[in-house]
Parts: C-alpha cells; structure tokens; sequence
C-alpha cells in the first residue's frame, strides 16, 4: 500500500498518520526514540505491509510481471492500490475523499516537527504536489512510477511499467475490491493503535 491507504488505515491524529507514513521513510530513523503513538502507527504500517506482501492474492499478481520487472511489482501494485482507493474511496469510506485527503495533508502538516529530515522534505513535497490526489488517472500513476524507477540508484527496467498495468487494469482492479475490505478488517481485528 502507498501513501493514501496507509493514511486511510491510520487513526485520525497526527501520531497516528505521521507514524503510519513513517514505514516508508525508515533510513535516518530511531525507532527507540519514537514516542507510543508514533511507534504504534509505525506498527500498524508494517502490519499493513506485511498482510498485502504475503496475501496469496497480491503474490499472484506480482507474478504476473515480465521477469525483468518483477522485482519492483510490489512498488507498482502499491501505487495502483492507492489508484483504486481514490477511485472507489465511497465503497470503503463515508467521509467524502476530498475531505479525507485535505485532513491527511492537514495532520502531515502538523506532524512535520515529528519527523526526521528526509521524511519532512518527502511529506512537505507530497503535501504541496497533492500526491494523493495525484493517482486519480492512470496516467498520474504512470508517471509516479516512473519518478520512483528514477531514483533507484542501479540500472533497472522499472520504468515504463504502467505498460504491464493496462493490459490487466480491470483485473487487478476487481480483485483489489475484494482484498482491500480484508485488509481493513485486519487492521481493525489487529487493533494496534
């Protein structure tokens, strides 16, 4: 999962939202430095992680990908994710997404004193490009991939993925309706925050 569904599995405050973001900004972290609140939505991040990683559903689509693309699958289906989210936020959620996404952006806001450097220049940055919002086309998703094959530091043939997404678009969004609602109920049955 990616930023919007990390947010979204979060509890509404800012420890919460910044400690459930901060799972994919660990480089520079000190976890026994993390206050309770932050440490358990630390925790519930990598549950979030953990249960999408190892659902057999997602396995088979990660291996779904052409060999020379498979090792970054889980990146593009954790963006794709946050594609569907936004695009069926009214199947999960009652609250209006716009509304939603302006209180995520409102509690970052908030919380930045919370995190450590490299996490407050990506959250600000997310914040002022309105990232979430970002995945509401295809073509945003795309282009977001292809901003994160930039920054891998070896040579890799993640870029352009969005090409092995379409052709089974209506695939992955089905099932994705089906295992979205069985995260959520993890979550809650986990209850870590």
């Amino acid at each position: 999962m990616n930023y919007l569904a990390h947010l979204s599995l979060a509890q509404s405050s800012v420890p919460s939202k910044v400690g459930n973001v901060l799972g994919d900004f660990m480089r520079g972290a000190v976890v026994s430095e993390l206050s309770e609140p932050l440490r358990r939505g630390l925790d519930n991040h990598r549950l979030v992680d953990r249960f999408t990683d190892h659902h057999p559903w997602v396995i088979a689509q990660r291996r779904g990908f052409s060999p020379a693309r498979r090792r970054f699958a889980g990146v593009a289906l954790d963006v794709l994710f946050d594609h569907f989210l936004w695009r069926h936020w009214a199947t999960f959620y009652g609250a209006p997404r716009a509304q939603t996404i302006f209180s995520h952006y409102r509690d970052l806001e908030q919380g930045l004193p919370l995190m450590h450097a490299p996490m407050r220049q990506r959250v600000e940055r997310l914040i002022a490009f309105d990232l979430l919002n970002q995945y509401g086309e295809l073509a945003g998703v795309g282009e977001a991939l292809d901003v994160i094959a930039g920054r891998i530091r070896f040579a890799n043939a993640f870029g352009g993925i969005i090409e092995e997404i379409e052709p089974r678009y209506r695939e992955l969004e089905d099932g994705f309706l089906l295992f979205y609602p069985q995260l959520q109920a993890k979550v809650r049955e986990a209850g870590l925050e």
